[in-house]
């Protein structure tokens, strides 16, 4: 009886999680939207506005919770409203590295803080 109800506050607490994402997620897509971005294009913003001049597609799949293919659509969507720019990898010709334009960056530090005002609210409620 105990490990049934330890299972059930587990599987309850998972989906209070879910329920989280969900709700902060739309709220994300509904205040980045007034920009045009979603939130998944913010995400990908966000990482390339980081240390490095430019990131490897797999290095930011690694950071973004998205799929390989999803993530090469959502560049190419990107680079198509000039927002980022992709140039081959020098040390690997089969690689493609990914950095901001100028475009991108005065994006990216607009909508920065209502990115964070966005999960302030949701987050710390």
């Amino acid at each position: 009886m105990a490990a049934d109800k330890a299972e059930q506050a587990l599987v309850e607490q998972w989906r209070g999680i879910l329920a989280l994402h969900a709700r902060t997620q739309c709220e994300l897509d509904r205040e980045l939207h007034r920009h045009g971005l979603c939130a998944s294009d913010f995400e990908v913003l966000d990482v390339l506005s980081g240390d490095s001049c430019a990131y490897r597609v797999q290095e930011i799949s690694e950071r973004v919770h998205l799929s390989q293919s999803a993530l090469s659509r959502l560049i190419a969507r990107l680079e198509k409203d000039g927002l980022v720019e992709r140039t081959m990898c020098a040390e690997d010709r089969r690689g493609v590295r990914v950095a901001l334009t100028r475009r991108g960056r005065t994006l990216h530090a607009e909508v920065l803080p209502v990115q964070r005002a966005v999960l302030t609210r949701m987050l710390e409620a």
